[in-house]
């Protein structure tokens, strides 16, 4: 796991735990939650371009990559986001990830890259999350088009994330941002929270 003794995770000096907004008068278990994510391990692949390997017959701890927009295929460790064209995002909580993707994936046809450090990871949920997400994105989120286990790169109030879609009963998002943007991020989103009333665990 990371050493969170020497590591400072990116909301280290932003997220503070308590109860915010219009939470007076409210049942707790029925307040928005927003937490950090720590300890979490981030591994981009791409696949090279001339690289003539079969994405459909590859596997990552019995996960088959996910070939197009927005799907998102998981296990209880481990889930895998399309990303883009011939690239995806892997995310555990547990460190033996970085073997199972080497030991499943070629260096000559795959780079891999830790993005673990790199990026300050919020995850929010409640009924009203989606509410959130919707003030400061234009990414279509009806329940049509973005449901449990999908994912999509977007901008919120312009900064760059992604957002995971990991369970539904309750909404529960993951999102994901560049380290450096952390700190506004996460007060753009805990403002846009504000009038549901948010518990900060």
């Amino acid at each position: 796991m990371i050493d969170s003794k020497n590591f400072l995770s990116p909301l280290h000096d932003d997220h503070k735990i308590g109860l915010f907004g219009n939470y007076q008068g409210k049942d707790k278990s029925n307040l928005l939650t927003v937490k950090e994510v720590k300890e979490i391990f981030i591994f981009q692949i791409v696949k090279y371009k001339n690289s003539g390997i079969d994405i459909s017959l590859l596997k990552i701890d019995g996960l088959e990559l996910p070939l197009a927009y927005p799907t998102v295929i998981s296990n209880s460790e481990i889930r895998i986001l399309w990303s883009g064209p011939n690239t995806w995002i892997v995310i555990s909580s547990n460190q033996s990830v970085e073997n199972k993707i080497n030991s499943s994936l070629k260096n000559e046809d795959f780079a891999i890259t830790n993005l673990s450090h790199s990026r300050a990871v919020i995850e929010i949920s409640g009924k009203n999350s989606i509410d959130v997400l919707k003030k400061g994105t234009s990414l279509n989120l009806n329940s049509s088009e973005f449901t449990k286990n999908n994912s999509a790169n977007s901008s919120y109030n312009g900064i760059s994330f992604i957002v995971d879609f990991t369970d539904d009963n309750p909404l529960t998002f993951r999102l994901f941002c560049l380290r450096s943007f952390g700190g506004s991020f996460y007060h753009s989103i805990t403002d846009a929270a504000l009038e549901y009333g948010y518990a900060c665990e």
